[in-house]
Formats: C-alpha cells, structure tokens, sequence
C-alpha cells in the first residue's frame, strides 16, 4: 500500500519499474486510462471540502454526499482520468463542478420554455403539488426503499438509518456506531450501492 502523501511517488515508482521489467506492479492504485496512480486515501482526505463545496452550490447534504461520491466512482472506474496537469484536489473539484452541473440540468428536465408551448402558442404551466396518483406511488416507492434499507446488513442498516433518515451529523452517528468518518463513507457508499440493484 502506497503512503497516503504520494500519488505522484507511485507513478514515478510504476514508470521506473515498467522500464525494469516487462510485467508492472498490481498492488498500487493505477489508472489504467493514463497510466497515472491515484492513490484511495489521498482522494478520500479531499472528501470533506468536496462535500462542502457540493453542498454550498446543492443546499442539500445528503445530495452533496451523493455527487461526491458519484465523483469518487468515476475515478476508481477509470471514467476520469488524472494526467498530473493539476492539483489532485483541483482534478477533483473540477470534475465534482462537472458532475453538479449535470445534476442540476437532469433535475431541471427542461431544455427551453419553447418546449412547454402548446399548439395554440400558449405557454402550458402544470400545478407544482403533485396528483393523487403520484402521491400513492410516492408512498409505494417510500415503502419498498424503507423495506430494503431494513433488509440491510445491521452494519449498512444502522449507518443508513442514522446517516440519511434520522439526519444525525456525522460526528454523532460515528460516535453511536464507534467508527470513524471514512469508515461511514464507506458503509453508506455500500449501502446506496445494495439499494440500486
């Protein structure tokens, strides 16, 4: 395991050693897009500006946890791919503006008032409450996602429970669970990822 200081050593280590040898190393963190390392424990140890800069432009915590974990995915997935030409706290923010500004256009779900016109010309403008329709399927879908979250691990369960429905801070909820805020991270990570499938 690579020193949590040192993305850059650990590309430096993997380039010197692919000129030494014709099989390189599997146990660094590697970025197989580029070829640079990013190391998990150095991204991670940006986690906390990253979700206060999501959560400033978001005003929603849980929202804000979310992208930023959207950001740590794409990374780990090799969908972004860091080439050293910045800061990595900078790649990071870059790519989380990236990710809130495409979050922020998929919520808006429209593309211009042109396209809300009707046949006559006049601007169609639908009732912002909700129908009883789509009341009943909110209370359904809320249901189901409360049954899952119960069908957890007790360890994803409680994470989630105290975390996201009881919206305990995290300092409280990794001193119920005596863990520490990385080990959170991840529960809720695996937890959400359960939840999807």
């Amino acid at each position: 395991m690579w020193p949590a200081h040192s993305w850059f050593i650990a590309n430096l280590y993997r380039k010197e050693n692919a000129m030494h040898s014709s099989t390189a190393r599997l146990d660094t963190p590697f970025n197989a897009s580029v070829g640079l390392a990013v190391c998990w424990t150095e991204m991670v140890s940006h986690r906390k500006d990253l979700v206060r800069f999501a959560q400033r432009r978001l005003h929603d915590p849980m929202l804000a946890e979310d992208v930023v974990h959207d950001v740590f995915e794409a990374v780990l997935s090799g969908k972004a791919a860091f080439a050293g030409r910045a800061a990595l706290r900078s790649w990071l923010t870059a790519i989380l503006k990236n990710k809130i500004v495409d979050l922020v256009r998929q919520r808006a779900g429209i593309e211009s008032l042109e396209d809300q016109n009707d046949s006559d010309g006049a601007l169609a403008i639908e009732s912002p409450q909700p129908g009883p329709h789509e009341v009943a399927e909110q209370r359904q879908l809320l249901a189901r996602t409360l049954e899952r979250i119960d069908g957890l691990p007790a360890a994803l369960r409680d994470a989630m429970q105290l975390r996201v429905l009881q919206d305990e801070s995290t300092q409280t909820v990794c001193q119920r669970l005596s863990i520490t805020p990385d080990n959170l991270f991840v529960r809720l990570h695996r937890a959400r990822a359960q939840l999807a499938h």
